[in-house]
Formats: C-alpha cells, structure tokens, sequence
C-alpha cells in the first residue's frame, strides 16, 4: 500500500490516499474488539457520522505525520490519538454509533444536534 497523494515542497507522501483507505486496509484490519452494541458499537458505514468522519479523518492525519518518528511516533499515535478516540467511537451508550448496530448497520441521525441558543444581539 502506497500512497498516491502527491507530496508538496518537501512534506513526506501520505501513506494512505484518504480517510477511508486507512479505516479500510489498517485500522478495520488492525482494531479486534466485541463489537456486541452493548460494551462497544461500530457502525460498517461510519462515514455517514460527521463526528464520526471528523474523528476518524484526525487519526489518519495523526497516524500520518507520526509515522515519520521512528521512536515514539506510533507509541504516541496510540496512547494520545487511537485510545481516547476508539473510546469514544466505541461507546455503545454515548458514542456517535450508539444507535448503530455492528450487526443491523447504519441509523441515520437518530440523535439530535446539540441545542444552540441564538446569541443575543
């Protein structure tokens, strides 16, 4: 697997072209876990989840510039980026896949947006 994102004035390729190639060929092939939908969910069309979009697009950007440190680079990108992330996409209860089913699939927006007052003027 290489990347096909053209590197720019001295940044290093991406190693995967998108998002959804990394969910897809590492962190999906990577990740084991009960996904039962009462310890941990997952949703199989995750991109259909903004916060789920969101978060996931800053793993890969994370997993991307920290591969470059051959040291602490994937230490870092698991404790500071995939744990508390994955913990929270997971969350059967709270998560953005909570009323998802890694079984049944996709709901859409069963859940509605956070409340925002209009601000007063």
């Amino acid at each position: 697997m290489s990347a096909t994102t053209e590197a720019t004035a001295g940044e290093p390729e991406f190693y995967f072209a998108d998002v959804y190639v990394f969910v897809s060929d590492y962190l999906a092939q990577m990740i084991r876990r009960r996904i039962n939908g009462t310890s941990a969910t997952w949703c199989p069309t995750w991109w259909e989840h903004p916060e789920a979009g969101a978060r996931l697009s800053a793993l890969w950007l994370a997993w991307e510039h920290l591969r470059q440190d051959p040291a602490l680079g994937m230490s870092t990108w698991w404790l500071h980026h995939a744990d508390p992330h994955l913990r929270v996409l997971m969350d059967a209860d709270t998560g953005p896949f909570a009323a998802c089913s890694p079984r049944d699939g996709h709901t859409a927006y069963p859940f509605d947006p956070l409340p925002v007052d209009a601000r007063p003027e």
